[in-house]
Order: C-alpha cells, then sequence, then structure tokens
C-alpha cells in the first residue's frame, strides 16, 4: 500500500515547481487531479513532444487526471466545490491575491474544508515588499547571492543547468511542508496554509557561506572560496583530450592519495601556502594525459575524482541502471513509453509501474460527481 494511498490533491499549478511536488506525491500514492485553464498547462505546447503533449509535460503530469477549466467563468469556484470538499491537499503558484479573486482562497476553502492543506508557491512568498514582483528562476538566484557565488574569476555568472529555484526552493520545500501539515493535521483535525517563498528556500544552500559571512565578516567571493573554485582541492580539470576531471579531494588524506597518483611535486602540495600556483600545477599536470589515462589512474583509488560524464553516458551508467532510477514507465497512450522521471523518494515508497500523463480534460468526469 503506498503511503499517500487514499490522499486527494487538486493542483492548480503550472510549469515545474507545483507539478514536481504533485507528481511526488502522485507517486507515493496520491490521487492527483490537475485543474488547467481552457487551451491547457502551456508546458503541453512545448518542444520536444512525446504523442500529444510536450515531453516536459508528459514526465511531470504522469499518472494525474486533468481538468479543463476557465477559473474566471462565472459559476466556476461552485463546480469545483464538491471536489475541494473532499480534496486532502490544494496546490496553486499565482501570485498573492490571485486565487482570492477568482473565489479559492484559503479563507474561503478552509471555511467549507477545515482539513484541507493549502500550498501556496511563489517566487517571494504571500508577504513583503516583492511579494507582487514577477520573476523566474534566475531572478531568484540573481537576488539571493547565489548566482553571484557561481561567477568565474572574471566575475561573471555562468547561466546553471537547471533550475534551482524551482526545485530545490519550491518543490521539494512544498512537499516537505505538506507532509509536515500532515502530521500537525492528525493532532488537530485542521489544515493549514503554506506559505512557501521559491527565494526563502535558496538561503540553506548557501549555508557555509553564510556562516562565513556572519560568523568570520569576510563574505564570500567568487571563485575564491573552498567550494567556489578557489582551492586546487575542489577544482574542474581539463584532460589531454578535451574532457575534464572533476576533482574533489578535500580531506587532507584523500589529498595526499591524489598528489601521489598524480605526481604532483612536494613543493605545491602544502596548497594553503599558494593555492593558485598549486591550482596551475595539477592544472598542467592533468592536462598532460587523457581522460582514459586518468580514469585507469584513479580506478580503485577513492580520492574523490571523477570524470565529467555527459547525461546520456549518465543513464547509461550501470550503478544508476542497478539502483533502478529509470524502471519506470511513462506511456504516451500510443504504445510509445520511455523512462519515467526519477523523484526523490526511498525506495521503500515508490512503485514501479507503468503511466500516462492526462488528456487536456478527460477528468471533466469529477465536477459532475
Amino acid at each position: 500500500m503506498p503511503p499517500l494511498a487514499g490522499i486527494k490533491v487538486v493542483d492548480f499549478s503550472t510549469l515545474l515547481p507545483g507539478p514536481l511536488a504533485s507528481l511526488i506525491l502522485a507517486e507515493a500514492g496520491a490521487e492527483v487531479v490537475k485543474v488547467e485553464r481552457p487551451e491547457g498547462d502551456e508546458m503541453r505546447g512545448y518542444e520536444p513532444r512525446f504523442g500529444a503533449a510536450g515531453v516536459g509535460f508528459a514526465l511531470l503530469n504522469r499518472g494525474k487526471r486533468s481538468i479543463a477549466l476557465d477559473l474566471k467563468a462565472s459559476g466556476a469556484p461552485q463546480r469545483l466545490m464538491p471536489l475541494l470538499r473532499s480534496a486532502d491537499v490544494l496546490i496553486e503558484q499565482f501570485r498573492p491575491g490571485v486565487m482570492d479573486r477568482l473565489g479559492l482562497g484559503h479563507g474561503v476553502l478552509s471555511a467549507v474544508n477545515p482539513r484541507l492543506i493549502y500550498c501556496s508557491i511563489t517566487g517571494y512568498g504571500q508577504s513583503g515588499p516583492k511579494a507582487q514582483v514577477a520573476g523566474h528562476d534566475l531572478n531568484y538566484l540573481a537576488e539571493t547571492g547565489l548566482l553571484h557565488l557561481a561567477a568565474a574569476a572574471d566575475g561573471a555568472p555562468a547561466v546553471p543547468p537547471t533550475l534551482i529555484a524551482d526545485i530545490a526552493g519550491g518543490c521539494y520545500p512544498a512537499v516537505l511542508n505538506i507532509l509536515l501539515a500532515f502530521r500537525e493535521r492528525d493532532a488537530t483535525g485542521r489544515g493549514c496554509h503554506l506559505d512557501i517563498a521559491m527565494a526563502d528556500h535558496l538561503f540553506p544552500l548557501m549555508w557555509w557561506a553564510l556562516g562565513q559571512g556572519f560568523a568570520a565578516g569576510r563574505w564570500p567571493r567568487p571563485a575564491g572560496e573552498l567550494l567556489t573554485g578557489g582551492s586546487p582541492r575542489f577544482q574542474i580539470y581539463p584532460t589531454a583530450d578535451a574532457h575534464f576531471l572533476a576533482a574533489a579531494p578535500l580531506e587532507q588524506r584523500f589529498w595526499e592519495r591524489f598528489a601521489e597518483l598524480i605526481g604532483l611535486e612536494p613543493v605545491y602540495r602544502e596548497d594553503r601556502r599558494d593555492p593558485e600556483a598549486t591550482k596551475a600545477r595539477v592544472a598542467a599536470i592533468i592536462r598532460s594525459r587523457d581522460a582514459a589515462g586518468w580514469q585507469a589512474r584513479f580506478a580503485g583509488a577513492d580520492v574523490c575524482c571523477t570524470l565529467v560524464a555527459s547525461l546520456e553516458q549518465a543513464v547509461r551508467d550501470p550503478h544508476f541502471v542497478a539502483r533502478g532510477l529509470f524502471a519506470g514507465e511513462l506511456s504516451d497512450g500510443a504504445g510509445r513509453s520511455i523512462p519515467a522521471l526519477p523523484v526523490p523518494l526511498a525506495r521503500v515508497f515508490r512503485e514501479t509501474r507503468a503511466a500516462n500523463y492526462p488528456a487536456l480534460g478527460e477528468g471533466n468526469d469529477l465536477l459532475d460527481e
């Protein structure tokens, strides 16, 4: 029996944070109903396609049902009310005040369903000077200082390869707090309103930088600290054949073994004396041999050094295959299937099953129940 079997989730969110949160709940057994505008979540139209929808939409909405409804239309809240009266969780991602104007705010719904856990995911939260400011992932990273820490030595930040705020600042805190709200509801019999601000939840990702700034009064420099590229012990080095070695021998025992394996001269091994000189020397040594040579040299050495893999290589890695990360299946409903998106659930809570994504409005019959 999945741990969230019998739990009903109504999800008004679009794009990534809310849909990924409700996907995690669905993979743990919850029944998720996605409420979409009549033309559908805009991610349905993204490329590349997987069946009738964009593959991004398909991956994030596996195993859910879909209701297509114009929330601004007369009578829309009343049509949804029977569904919302029996719901355990509501997820929404509008700017503060929008759900109130639609007649679906927390005050209204908690009166008809006191046990409802109402989760609002926004960029800057339900209150504060920036509550109504529009933003996307890159903006939240920029305003919290995280993007500054990702800058190269020339001071220019790089565009991150994933949506950090959406996932680590929005989705994961939403799921965590929804599950905590279930515990509270067990004790009190009442739900609550969860204010999940993506920008707020980026600060824990910078725990070391905050500690350095608050305690030592020395705010971290881009490309100048232990974890931002300032140390030869936490660095990416190019090999002779244009591949890259991710070297992270932070602890002294790892560093000493690493230095021995690459043949680093003793004068450079005390790297705190002149980290830039050591970094340059290590880079020259790593550049003298191809990736396969370094892979063979570090095999079984336990020094926290790995080659940078492409995503295509990573999904075929025997370790991740053996872990069953891609064992679930996503179907397009027409005979084609691809691996489902792995979600951060322990194996004991995960179901390995095939499921498809919902056609737009296929669950509108739920409005008539």
